[in-house]
Formats: structure tokens, sequence, C-alpha cells
């Protein structure tokens, strides 16, 4: 796997190429051969960072992308300490940067800069749908927004070099995907979904019909290798067995292509999968999972991106282990780059 501090530049999802020239004491950034800025680094017990020169873009754009450089770079890196001559008004009323102690000085911490959700989201962003209770399944629940139809989400892996996204599952196109990956023994030993590929897509049909269920197929570099169900847990079989909030969401995970399996893989896929529920609803506070108890594998994927076993619990086609993951613990704790 590459070395994100050996990278000489950062794709964006825009199809931009952010690119860099660092030393000990200097940053100077630029976005498609256009000089961005140019920074003086302190390295302290924290970073200081001290505008030298700023370019055409705003001031906003250019503190994101020193902050996505130097975060994608270090997932050590906690915070950055900007020393700036005029308030940054913009950066500061999307939480881009907050107030530190010293007069002129603000940081930009790690845990809010990722939570901010372009440009990963692209045009899949709609904002906060409004809240309105609803009942359905005998369920009292927020009304749920529209399912998407396209690609959610979109991050160069610097650890593994390549892009990892997410889109919407088009039947069409990954029934007989999804059908050979069904059959795949290793898969059907935990999913129990072995089938024709009639059943497979009267299966992918009645969840695509289902608004509180969305399909995705996982790419890397644009190669579909996975398939996840992300569901809103209110409405779920789940619900009962804990104290599901209105906007937690659950996931069902699936790889089915044997090249892309691995602790790394997983690492990359699933935090992306993660980080896109959180960022998709600002008022999801915590995502679930219910594998098999006895899925040691899986369960040990999931403690290591920050999941903790709640408790075991029975459903009627399994004994499962309730897997909760917060979204403070996620963002304090997300080694993203």
């Amino acid at each position: 796997m590459p070395n994100p501090k050996d990278l000489t530049a950062l794709q964006l999802p825009t199809g931009s190429s952010l690119v860099a020239d660092e030393t000990e004491n200097r940053l100077s950034l630029s976005l498609e051969s256009q000089a961005l800025i140019n920074l003086r680094l302190t390295r302290e017990t924290e970073l200081r960072l001290q505008v030298e020169e700023r370019f055409g873009l705003s001031g906003s754009q250019a503190f994101w992308a020193a902050g996505y450089w130097l975060f994608a770079r270090d997932p050590a890196c906690q915070r950055l300490i900007w020393q700036l001559d005029e308030t940054p008004t913009e950066a500061l009323l999307s939480g881009l940067l907050v107030p530190a102690d010293t007069a002129g000085c603000y940081r930009c911490e790690r845990t809010l800069f990722w939570q901010l959700p372009q440009p990963w989201l692209g045009d899949s962003l709609t904002g906060c749908y409004p809240q309105q209770m609803v009942i359905s399944g005998g369920k009292r629940h927020p009304r749920r927004p529209p399912k998407p139809s396209c690609e959610v989400y979109r991050r160069f892996d610097s650890r593994l070099g390549a892009w990892i996204s997410l889109r919407t599952v088009d039947i069409d196109e990954d029934l007989v995907r999804f059908n050979r990956w069904q059959n795949s023994p290793r898969v059907a030993s935990f999913w129990q979904e072995q089938g024709s590929l009639e059943e497979h897509r009267k299966y992918l049909g009645k969840r695509q019909d289902d608004p509180h269920t969305l399909t995705l197929i996982g790419c890397f570099d644009d190669q579909p290798f996975a398939y996840f169900e992300a569901y809103w847990a209110k409405e779920d079989r789940i619900a009962p067995f804990y104290d599901a909030d209105d906007y937690d969401r659950g996931i069902h995970m699936l790889v089915g292509e044997e090249s892309h399996r691995g602790p790394h893989k997983v690492a990359s896929w699933l935090s992306a999968l993660v980080h896109y529920l959180f960022l998709d609803d600002p008022r999801t506070r915590r995502v679930v999972a219910e594998p098999r108890a006895d899925n040691a594998k899986m369960i040990g994927h999931l403690q290591r991106q920050g999941f903790y076993c709640e408790k075991e619990f029975d459903f009627p086609h399994k004994r499962a282990a309730l897997m909760a993951l917060g979204r403070e613990r996620f963002f304090e704790r997300c080694s993203l780059t």
C-alpha cells in the first residue's frame, strides 16, 4: 500500500488534483496547476499555519484544501492552528474553523473537518430533510426522504492509492453480479440467499421499493466489488432489541469479489460506508450492525473501525451481535485519509 506521506498529489471527486510541495517549514498547494496558497508551518505540539500568500480561490476553499492535505497525509493529526490577520467568517459559519483561545488564532479540528459533506457527497447532497412523524408497519418514525439514484459518495483513499465510491443499485446492470455473489459458498454461509436470477431480481426489487432500505454497490476505482444495504433502524426488525433513535442507520455488508477481501480493504470500504451514512443526515447519531454472533472475523473488522458489541440477542433466524458506533466516537477516532 502507498504511504500517504510519500504522496505529492491527492485526487478530488470533482476530477481535480490537489498538488503539494511540502518541506519541514513550508507548504505550497495548487489545484490543477493553479497556485492556491503558500503557508509557513511551525511543527510544535500542534501544527501551526501562517498564510504567506493566497491566490485565486476564496479563503474557505484554500483553508479546506490545506486541511485535506494535512489530515489525509497524517491520520494521527488531530488539529491545525491557523494564525490569520482577518476573521475567516465563512469558514467559521461552516465549522471548518473554530476560534482558539488566542486572538487571531483559529482551530481546524479533524473531528469537524470530516463532517463537512462536500465534496464527498457530490450531487447526492439534499440537505436535512424536514421532520414529520408518520406510522408505517405499526411503527412511528420520521418520514424518510426520497431515495437517491446515483453515485452518493466518492473519496480517494491515499493509503490504498484508489478511489472508494458508493452508488445505488441498478437492478438491470447489477443483477448478474449480485446473483453470482449470493451463490458463492462463502457469502451463502452468512446471507443464506442463494437463488436464481429471477429470485434475486425480486429480492432487489423488494428492497428498492422499501422506503427504509437503500441498496448500494461499493466500487474500488469504479469496479464493483460489494453490495451493501443501509436501513433506518427505527423501522427495521432490529428496533425492538435496542433503544433505536429516529435517525439511527443500520448496515448489511457483502464483499463479492475475492480480489477485494482483506483487512486493508475492509478498513477502506467500512469507514467510507459509515462516513457516508453520518454525512447523509447530520441527525444520525449511531450506526448499527447485527452480524451473526459467531462471525468473529466480521465482528473483528467492525471493532477495528470503532464499533463495540452492545449485546447478543436472538433473531428468529440467527443469534446476532448488536454492534454499534456512535457519531462522536467515529469522528474522534476515524483515520480517514
